[in-house]
């Protein structure tokens, strides 16, 4: 990912600028937001979810799903919106998501979500901001 040129590049400072301490950490830094810590794992309205980075759009409102995990989940992005790498930190493997547009850190995808994908993306809600449909 480091050497991926993204459609929308920052230098570190205007990243720093840009984002809450929170969500540079996460966003730049890989980390994760505590489980249950974002109000978007409770946002139910119709609409779409956006790269907090970027404005990209990531994920539709209505493929979110409650997984129980304490982070919101999706089945599917919407398509092209995020590229995902391999990720061998913490004695793990597992696929990362960042942002297509911004190559910012998302969150991870994992084979056990529902139909009809069977996928659950992972992502943190402190990396995104919601907007209702209109």
């Amino acid at each position: 990912m480091e050497s991926t040129t993204y459609p929308v590049t920052r230098s570190d400072a205007e990243w720093r600028a840009l984002l809450s301490p929170e969500q540079y950490a996460v966003m730049r830094q890989h980390a994760t937001e505590r489980p249950g810590s974002c109000a978007l794992l409770h946002e139910h309205r119709a609409g779409a979810f956006h790269c907090a980075g970027c404005d990209a759009k990531l994920f539709e409102a209505s493929l979110k799903f409650e997984s129980g995990t304490g982070w919101p989940s999706f089945n599917d992005p919407t398509p092209g919106s995020v590229d995902t790498t391999t990720d061998r930190t913490h004695g793990m493997i597992r696929t990362e998501v960042h942002c297509a547009t911004c190559g910012s850190h998302l969150g991870h995808v994992f084979p056990d979500g529902p139909p009809p994908t069977g996928l659950r993306y992972c992502i943190n809600g402190i990396a995104l901001n919601f907007k209702p449909a209109d």
